[in-house]
């Protein structure tokens, strides 16, 4: 081989394996809703849905006691945010919710919606102990009937002040992004650039997002507490596909693939035989 022919092998081999480890890194770390997006300058994008739905009106109690509703919530920006205690990105986010809804109280609220399966007491204690400032419920059939398509977690849906969801991420919140989408949905000033782009049914997860959804897996004959350890272990334990991705996330970006279905399965049935 010349040295030019090598040359230009050698080009074209570094192209490919920066051109894998961007793709790489997005699938990982991306925002899958397409929520915004950053210049090499530093500057910001935040991304609305062009033609957002309404809100569907829903109504629920509080693990504290107290009566919610969607019409308390006209004229504020609200972010209803679905976690659970057992999700790691969902707690990492917490302290940033805190902080924001303390900040923004006046024009902003949080809701959160978990998806504990094992009573609300757990959440009732998780949230005193996080200093946790915004109003909590418990996930209903009701609610996943209001708010469609929460196939992993956290997933964040942003409403305007009009009741509209003009945005939802699928994954770990930006602290930063989630403030400027705050107050500009809010009316006040900020340094970004504002596109509309369409809404996609397909779930993407992104950054760190804890899959609920799994392609050719059932969850639904194993008992809540075997179902939250099985969804730990699938969003934890690695493929071996060379997709350097988990299990979970590798049945959802890949449903053919046929190393993860076994594996993924194989928890599945270790957890179903245990008494």
């Amino acid at each position: 081989m010349s040295n030019r022919t090598a040359l230009v092998v050698g080009i074209a081999l570094l192209a490919a394996s920066v051109l894998w480890l961007g793709t790489r890194y997005a699938r990982q770390h991306g925002d899958a809703g397409g929520g915004y997006a950053s210049a090499d300058d530093g500057a910001v994008t935040l991304r609305f849905f062009r033609n957002p739905r309404p809100m569907a009106q829903f109504a629920a109690r509080t693990i504290d006691g107290h009566d919610l509703s969607s019409s308390s919530l006209r004229g504020k920006v609200t972010i209803v945010n679905f976690w659970a205690t057992w999700c790691p990105p969902c707690r990492a986010e917490i302290p940033d919710l805190v902080k924001l809804q303390d900040k923004y109280r006046d024009r902003l609220q949080i809701i959160g919606i978990s998806e504990d399966e094992d009573g609300a007491d757990k959440v009732v204690r998780f949230a005193a102990d996080h200093d946790m400032n915004y109003p909590i419920v418990m996930n209903s059939p009701e609610l996943e009937g209001k708010f469609p398509g929460v196939g992993a977690l956290p997933t964040s849906f942003i409403i305007d002040r009009d009741g509209r969801i003009v945005q939802k991420h699928v994954g770990m919140l930006r602290a930063e992004v989630t403030e400027l989408e705050t107050r500009h949905l809010s009316g006040l000033p900020v340094e970004a650039k504002i596109e509309e782009v369409d809404q996609t049914q397909k779930l993407e997860l992104g950054a760190n997002a804890q899959a609920l959804t799994i392609p050719g897996i059932d969850l639904a004959k194993l008992p809540p507490a075997r179902r939250t350890e099985a969804l730990e272990k699938l969003n934890s334990e690695g493929c071996t596909c060379g997709c350097d991705l988990t299990l979970a996330r590798c049945r959802v970006d890949d449903p053919t693939c046929s190393v993860s279905l076994p594996l993924a399965r194989k928890i599945v049935e270790q957890l179903a035989s245990q008494r």
